[in-house]
């Protein structure tokens, strides 16, 4: 397949630069700390300090955001401006396909309720900015967010044609997944592509659970599965994805290390997964960056990176 050669030769050769210019899609980012650090710090001067060693808990990552961004980018103009550091930093990396949204308690908060101006933010950055890219817009949900709350908000994004995907994240103890199944019938109704964040810090039956209560199409990060032969064998049987990203794992302390990782387990196991950025700003790690220390570790084969690259793009 067109680049296949050129990709598997950059890894081998562990060549960053070449591996950047290879066609690849980020299909779990989060576009607050997914974008360009140094657009960043050039239009602001805020110096945004990746973390250095692994963090123990959901609270640390908390705490890390509080120093890092705090309030700073608290109002429309920062955060559309957060909106096109993806797409600058997307663009470096060689991103063709990117799914990324805003939360819907953000439409009031940042666009005055205005579903047309919050739209308008990302595809005037995604045209402008980066016109070769495949914007897959996002509806985001707070897990922690009472759902009547969340039904509300929702209001002003169902019908809304220009959204691709659902994804519930967050802490995945705040409150019983079986408290969104009311929001995910009336998405799939709506024909939304199903996501959610499970097993990143839950268990494999907590992943089977969660495909099974919301119907899910694909799971965001999901790496618990690895601990269960029935986990396993639920995802592919059902031809579940797994939207994976490794240098999140390790730096949060869902793995070890990296070489360590299961996302090979999964992968030869039959398991659809894709390799992912998470939170750039945070974690010091793009796309291609993912690739290359996932083959530099020994956790899959060039050839076996090329083929999970080219299914995430289809």
């Amino acid at each position: 397949m067109k680049y296949s050669s050129d990709f598997i030769n950059a890894l081998k050769d562990n060549n960053l630069n070449a591996i950047k210019q290879i066609p690849k899609a980020d299909l779990h980012n989060h576009f607050v700390l997914g974008g360009s650090r140094k657009f960043l710090q050039n239009r602001t001067g805020y110096i945004i300090e990746p973390i250095k060693k692994a963090l123990s808990s959901i609270d640390n990552m908390h705490k890390w955001t509080n120093e890092n961004l705090g309030d700073r980018f608290d109002n429309t103009e920062m955060r559309r401006l957060l909106i096109e550091a993806t797409f600058i930093q997307a663009k470096e990396d060689g991103v063709v396909l990117l799914e990324i949204g805003e939360d819907v308690w953000g439409l009031a908060e940042y666009f005055s309720n205005d579903i047309e101006e919050l739209i308008s933010a990302f595809f005037t950055a995604n045209q402008s900015i980066a016109p070769d890219i495949e914007l897959r817009l996002q509806i985001g949900l707070s897990r922690h967010c009472p759902v009547p709350y969340l039904l509300q908000c929702l209001e002003h994004f169902w019908d809304r044609k220009e959204f691709y995907s659902i994804d519930l994240y967050g802490d995945e103890f705040a409150q019983p997944i079986e408290n969104f199944v009311p929001i995910y019938q009336k998405a799939q109704d709506k024909g939304l592509r199903l996501k959610a964040h499970i097993g990143e810090w839950g268990t494999a039956e907590d992943v089977i659970k969660g495909v099974d209560v919301l119907s899910l199409d694909e799971v965001q990060h999901g790496i618990a599965a690895v601990t269960s032969d029935k986990a396993i064998h639920y995802l592919k049987d059902r031809h579940i994805t797994l939207n994976i990203t490794p240098t999140s794992n390790v730096l949060l302390g869902r793995v070890g290390d990296m070489k360590d990782h299961p996302i090979g387990k999964l992968y030869r196991s039959g398991i659809n997964v894709t390799i992912n950025s998470d939170d750039i700003l945070m974690f010091d790690s793009d796309v291609s960056k993912e690739y290359l220390a996932l083959y530099q570790n020994g956790v899959l084969t060039a050839e076996e990176l090329d083929d999970i690259r080219q299914k995430s793009l289809q």
